[in-house]
């Protein structure tokens, strides 16, 4: 038989009704695909509606970033709110109610996992006895007893469901109580959780203490310890995995679906905070984290006091997105010194260093007993100490929205579907051939967190279902 790719690209001399007719079945093939898939994620890997990352091909043994017992679900991505909003997106380009019932199922999981402080911890538990070591909003408090009660922001974890949970209320047009009322609870509470300066620490569990966090420019410290001082960081401002990027992305997505401009005053205070941020000459990049004084900072024991060349990207690339939505070119001022920067600190092998010595500049690296180094000849590999560069990037679309009209900033977004392609088509039949006939997309692999003597050799990975669904479901929208 002859491979579709092969009929797409010679449909220009088949017979249209022929071309029509594959176009058909592939569409067929990839809507039962969708189907299948949904179903056995719903109905057989669901718990409570929610969703872990990886399982064992029997289900029997499970994991997020940790190991997990069959009544835990996680949040942190690809989790709950990751899977979620591949079977929302699913549900936009098909119509079919399905995948809207069974993201609105892990909307509800979340909002069983909100905790009272606004926003969610990296897992659920929904067996009763786990359910009582945490203050999850909807369960009364448990009398005598210390709850965690402690929102992350760290690995886009409560952005995450904040994302899902106002794509669905968006969706159900605001009818369903459950998912708007804890959508506008956690974002309430998010921005309550602001310090003055616009920043967010990597977890909270309510509003700071104004007068503790006086607005101010950042500087570096008189002197700062080589070893670690075993301090809490929980309290500092911190770029660290891209936290506070992501609140941003956030609020900016809250005030397009809500309509109130707060959420967008918001995103802005923390643009003006990075700006703050930005370390002065010699060294014009960011630190992973800032005490109240606005100094760099500990957090755990292989993130010094530095300059980072690794967040520090994601940094500028908010900077860029911040003058999208606003067009104030002040967020756009400290990327030409920061990129020249950053250049000048490359590894011979083109990379950057994680670390940057505070002013001499030197990387820094730790080895493998976690002692404070110049050298990477013996680090630690559960830890990028050494970063991709993408400096040259960031430049190129610096110098992009340099030149746009103020009205292309923020195109209007388009709900016009993606036109098929040969590529598109030869990735969809891939997916379609490695789904197994129970609906399965079982691929080869280890359970991370279940040690060496882990039987386990084929998984059901949640990133993996997420990837396909979101390939068949845009393939789906195309030929619709």
């Amino acid at each position: 038989m002859c491979c579709f790719v092969s009929l797409v690209v010679l449909c220009c001399t088949a017979v249209p009704a022929e071309a029509a007719n594959v176009e058909t079945g592939s569409r067929r093939r990839a809507a039962e695909a969708l189907h299948n898939a949904t179903v056995f994620f719903r109905d057989q890997v669901a718990t409570e509606g929610g969703y872990l990352w990886r399982y064992s091909e029997d289900l029997a043994t499970r994991e997020g970033e940790g190991r997990a017992s069959k009544t835990t679900v996680w949040v942190q991505p690809p989790g709950t709110p990751s899977v979620g909003i591949a079977l929302l997106g699913a549900y936009h380009a098909t119509g079919d109610d399905d995948y809207l019932d069974a993201a609105r199922q892990a909307g509800y999981c979340l909002v069983r996992g909100q905790l009272r402080s606004g926003g969610w911890d990296y897992r659920i538990e929904f067996d009763l006895a786990q359910r009582k070591r945490y203050a999850y909003r909807v369960d009364a408090p448990a009398e005598g007893r210390q709850q965690r009660n402690t929102t992350t922001l760290d690995d886009n974890t409560t952005q995450a469901a904040l994302r899902l949970l106002m794509r669905l209320d968006e969706t159900l047009r605001f009818e369903d109580p459950k998912i708007h009322d804890a959508a506008a609870y956690g974002l309430e509470r998010l921005l309550a959780a602001a310090y003055p300066n616009g920043a967010w620490p990597q977890r909270f569990e309510h509003p700071p203490d104004a007068a503790r966090f006086p607005v101010k420019k950042a500087s570096y410290p008189p002197s700062w310890s080589r070893t670690f001082p075993g301090t809490s960081y929980s309290h500092d401002y911190t770029f660290n995995d891209n936290a506070i990027g992501d609140v941003i992305d956030v609020l900016f997505e809250a005030s397009r679906v809500y309509g109130q401009a707060q959420y967008a005053e918001a995103a802005r205070r923390a643009g003006d905070f990075i700006l703050l941020a930005q370390m002065p000459e010699p060294q014009p990049g960011w630190a992973q984290q800032y005490d109240a004084d606005m100094h760099p900072v500990w957090a755990r024991k292989f993130e010094p006091p530095a300059i980072t060349g690794g967040e520090s990207q994601g940094v500028m690339r908010t900077l860029l997105q911040l003058y999208r939505q606003t067009g104030d070119k002040k967020y756009l001022e400290p990327i030409p010194s920061a990129v020249a920067y950053f250049r000048r600190s490359q590894r011979p092998d083109g990379r950057l260093a994680r670390f940057y010595e505070l002013q001499t500049n030197k990387p820094l690296y730790f080895t493998i007993d976690y002692k404070l180094t110049y050298s990477d000849a013996d680090m630690p590999t559960h830890y990028a100490f050494v970063v991709s560069n993408g400096i040259d990037g960031i430049e190129r679309a610096y110098r992009q929205v340099l030149k746009l009209d103020p009205r292309q900033l923020r195109p209007a977004p388009s709900n016009a579907p993606r036109k098929t392609s040969p590529g598109m088509i030869a990735q969809v039949e891939e997916v379609i051939a490695s789904l197994d006939d129970r609906g399965r997309w079982v691929e080869e692999g280890r359970l991370k967190y279940h040690g060496a003597d882990d039987p386990t050799r084929r998984v059901v990975d949640c990133r993996t279902f997420i990837q396909n669904v979101t390939i068949l479901s845009r393939y789906l929208a195309a030929v619709d």
